[in-house]
């Protein structure tokens, strides 16, 4: 660390072990699955597939904005470190398949936006609408307006 400091005074100011300010934020929904039904899941439709793993959904009445989205990811990625923080104090593994996902909804979504995160459509497994960013960040865009008319999707376009 202290080579980065050297080499990088010379054009600018460095800190080194700057303090990162923690407010508190809030999680629209963070979502435990439990031992639901299978018929209640399915009646759920794709909501009920997104409720298959523990869950954060964040839910926007306007088009969501790319300060917006990346204020979703950092609460994402606090959740991830408290759950590997105490995963270290009980001496546990922290499996990657079981952190949560982020599930965004917002009205639409434009196609600036969905470039700008790479987020790409999964349409073998999901249907249109729904925006995967990479793997790792365990994130989706859903589009309502884009979400095919169906029953399937009924409890998200409501």
């Amino acid at each position: 660390m202290s080579y980065l400091s050297e080499l990088l005074s010379p054009i600018g100011q460095v800190t080194v072990s700057r303090d990162v300010a923690s407010e508190v934020r809030e999680i629209d929904v963070y979502f435990t699955p439990s031992s639901a039904t299978q018929d209640y899941v399915e009646l759920l439709g794709i909501l009920g597939k997104m409720a298959t793993t523990t869950a954060l959904f964040e839910p926007f009445r306007n088009p969501v904005t790319v300060g917006e989205v990346c204020s979703c990811l950092s609460k994402l990625l606090h959740v991830r470190s408290e759950l590997e923080r105490r995963s270290r104090r009980e001496n546990t593994r922290c499996e990657e398949a079981d952190l949560p996902k982020l599930w965004i909804l917002t009205p639409t979504a434009s196609a600036a936006l969905l470039n700008g995160f790479h987020a790409t459509p999964d349409e073998e497994n999901w249907p249109r609408g729904i925006y995967f960013l990479g793997e790792y960040l365990r994130t989706a865009i859903v589009a309502i307006h884009q979400l095919p008319e169906t029953e399937a999707t009924l409890w998200l376009r409501i």
